[in-house]
């Protein structure tokens, strides 16, 4: 598996960084936002480092997939209210452009009784 020994994420990925995990499994890590913008927010990242969503390849799909099955689960784990009244937001940054700060691609999951701190 690629990792980037100087990205944050893959630190966080091998236990060198704590982090407040969400849930866990060999491809995919969830933790808590350490600057939450709303009741419940969370990332998604495949273990694997992969720097953005312009880095993509197709041999990510399955991970890709994984990662957003496991959204509504664990969005509704966290606190977030059931659909259509609840829900909650996907959100990856890519590039400078798009804001992207940490150069590991990752999904953030925001949530919760509005209003938020953000968006």
């Amino acid at each position: 598996m690629n990792h980037d020994p100087n990205c944050i994420f893959c630190k966080i990925v091998e236990g060198k960084i704590p982090s407040k995990k969400v849930y866990e499994d060999e491809d995919v890590l969830a933790f808590h936002d350490i600057h939450p913008w709303a009741p419940v927010h969370f990332l998604l990242i495949p273990k694997e480092h992969v720097t953005s969503m312009a880095h993509v390849e197709e041999r990510h799909a399955a991970v890709l997939g994984r990662i957003m099955t496991l959204v509504p689960k664990l969005a509704q784990q966290e606190g977030c209210r059931p659909y259509p009244e609840g829900g909650f937001r996907i959100v990856c940054n890519t590039g400078a452009d798009g804001g992207q700060e940490v150069p590991h691609v990752h999904f953030h999951v925001i949530g919760g009784p509005r209003p938020w701190l953000k968006g």
